[in-house]
């Protein structure tokens, strides 16, 4: 709690009672806010004032005035970001019954999971239509969420370890880097807030006949002194396979998870914090046919044991006015996997079964992000900058097919954005971000070689405006360049079996980086009537690519499908978001939406 146009703030205590030890003018206007309830502002005049202050504060039903990170790097009010950032929650992970982050995304306007494979269960996330290694996912705004893990990762995430999940649409690379053409998907881990526990069993059948159960916790311990505090959470998944038709092959894969995690927070002072975080996932997942044979002894089978860790650890130092914050970073992510992607296809000599044993594989794969960052509050204004270096090995093999994936990017990218308020309605962000990416790789396949030793700098600028046209409507526009570098990419890591022929895709010859310009604008509404709570928002996207990365057919020969990966002449992508959110109180809400999308390429052959 502070009061207008003065340094001075106060807290209240467990009973709700707050007091300023010092004030010095007649007439004060206090601005009210607490976590969970709408912001309020009262004027009070201290000189009729002949009883205690009371004041109520209403529930923040729509979440309007929630404290989001991904819009700036930096927290700002839901209703105060000067892009659209929608926030997926606990209220929508129970009422959806939601184990897993691939089962709630799709909840939001504009977002789209597909699953596209039945025999693996590999899904991926749209956003505004874009494919999925168009967006970047980021872990606690870390983008250590490296392209392998992207294939399977979003139902290795239990909802049980997730505080909320902020979602992005349209470009921000300017902020997060390379990948953020259609957006970022910002996973928020639990902060441990208060001493409690849950333990949770969901159970369901599928179809009437395959069983899906799932048993997860979650326990929080903090110091009374609030210094010191650990959240610790885990999941258990067992779910069987599903045949949705009864002709011996799954549509829903057979799964096992096992996911473990912590994060702790220490604080030496009030103006220091160091946060950890530690998680691991263990997932056996299969599809295809005769799912207790060996693989390559049925028709076709799609495994994957993985195993991953991720770690990381912040330390954030305020200076004793709170305008000045410097953090420092660092992330890193480790996954093993072991796969098989293959079968007879058909075949039933000893012949094909030795050709169907050519499909194992393994793959290793490591991600780490280090970096800092700088943030200058004026009295109006915020000022950031920071740097960050990435880096990604990826090591990718078949020996039966003599295929290698041999990988290494590193980059190293610096930012700035000012975000300028020349009057109270008004508000812009200007920024931009300079990527210098170096991609090292050696690719094989049956006989094939292809390498890749590429250098350059890319220039990421972001200009968004918001404007307040009434009290109630609001006016968001804006645009952002984005890129990608000429690398092998999370598809390329999964290979597809058709009718038993394998289908890989080799990276092509002197790849130029694909990028994108991006363009947004969004009217939205928010009103009360009573107590209901209402929004309405409407928002256009435009999004130019150009040397976007295709897969087209190179050759098919004795079972082997090759595609190779090549710039295309361009295209575009283009159409609308529509949101309406209603909620009369806290316990019942209602959520509509849908998105309208074309995606145009500039030429075809």
């Amino acid at each position: 709690m502070s009061y207008k146009n003065s340094k001075s703030a106060t807290t209240s205590d467990a009973d709700g009672h707050f007091k300023f030890n010092t004030v010095v003018t007649p007439k004060v206007t206090l601005n009210i806010s607490a976590v969970g309830y709408r912001s309020l502002t009262k004027v009070v005049a201290l000189d009729t004032l002949k009883s205690p202050l009371q004041i109520q504060l209403e529930e923040d039903n729509l979440n309007l005035d929630e404290v989001v990170v991904s819009a700036t790097r930096y927290g700002v009010k839901r209703k105060d970001a000067p892009v659209v950032v929608n926030v997926i929650g606990p209220k929508l992970f129970n009422a959806t019954q939601s184990v897993a982050m691939s089962e709630t995304l799709n909840y939001q306007p504009g977002v789209r999971v597909e699953n596209n494979c039945q025999n693996c269960g590999f899904s991926q996330v749209r956003l505004n239509g874009l494919e999925g290694p168009y967006s970047q996912i980021l872990i606690n705004s870390r983008a250590v969420f490296s392209a392998l893990n992207s294939v399977y990762g979003l139902d290795q995430i239990p909802t049980s370890m997730i505080d909320r999940i902020e979602v992005v649409r349209s470009g921000g690379s300017a902020l997060f880097g390379a990948n953020a053409i259609a957006g970022t998907i910002n996973i928020i881990t639990k902060d441990p807030v208060e001493s409690d526990w849950q333990v949770k069993s969901t159970n369901s059948l599928i179809g009437g006949k395959s069983w899906d159960n799932t048993v997860d916790f979650n326990t929080s311990l903090v110091a009374e002194d609030l210094n010191t505090g650990a959240t610790f959470y885990g999941m258990h998944r067992n779910r069987e396979s599903y045949d949705a038709n009864g002709d011996g092959f799954s549509e829903i894969t057979k799964l096992r998870n096992t996911t473990f995690g912590t994060k702790l927070f220490y604080k030496p002072s009030d103006l220091d914090k160091i946060t950890v975080d530690f998680s691991t996932v263990n997932e056996f997942r299969r599809g295809g046919d005769q799912l207790d044979k060996a693989p390559h002894l049925t028709q076709i089978t799609e495994q994957l044991q993985t195993s991953s860790i991720v770690g990381g650890i912040t330390y954030d130092r305020y200076s004793e006015d709170f305008k000045h914050k410097i953090s420092a970073y660092g992330s890193v992510q480790k996954t093993v996997r072991d796969s098989y992607y293959g079968g007879l296809g058909g075949g039933t000599t000893l012949a094909d079964s030795t050709l169907a044993s050519n499909s194992y594989g393994k793959t290793n794969d490591i991600a780490l992000v280090v970096g800092s960052q700088y943030t200058y509050n004026f009295e109006k204004d915020v000022f950031t900058a920071g740097v960050e270096f990435s880096y990604n090995d990826t090591q990718d093999e078949i020996p039966g097919y003599k295929r290698t994936i041999d990988q290494q990017n590193k980059g190293l990218g610096t930012y700035a954005q000012y975000e300028w308020k020349p009057f109270e309605t008004f508000k812009t962000l200007i920024g931009a971000r300079y990527d210098y990416t170096y991609v090292d790789g050696k690719y094989s396949l049956a006989g094939i070689n292809r390498s890749s030793d590429q250098r350059f700098g890319t220039f990421s600028p972001r200009l968004t405006i918001l404007y307040d046209l009434t009290k109630d409507l609001q006016f968001r526009g804006g645009y952002a360049r984005g890129f990608r570098a000429p690398q092998a990419f999370n598809e390329d890591m999964h290979v597809t079996s058709i009718g038993g022929n394998q289908v890989f895709v080799l990276i092509g010859e002197n790849l130029k980086t694909e990028y994108s310009n991006a363009y947004t604008g969004s009217f939205s509404y928010n009103k009360n009537f009573g107590n209901v709570q209402t929004s309405f928002l409407v928002e256009g996207f435009y999004t130019d690519l150009n040397n976007q990365f295709v897969n087209v057919m190179a050759s098919e020969k004795d079972g082997l499908i090759i595609q190779e990966m090549q710039n295309g002449e361009g295209a575009r992508v283009y159409g609308s978001n529509i949101e309406i959110n209603v909620a009369p109180s806290s316990w019942l809400s209602f959520q509509a939406g849908g998105t309208i999308q074309r995606s145009r390429y500039k030429k075809t052959s």
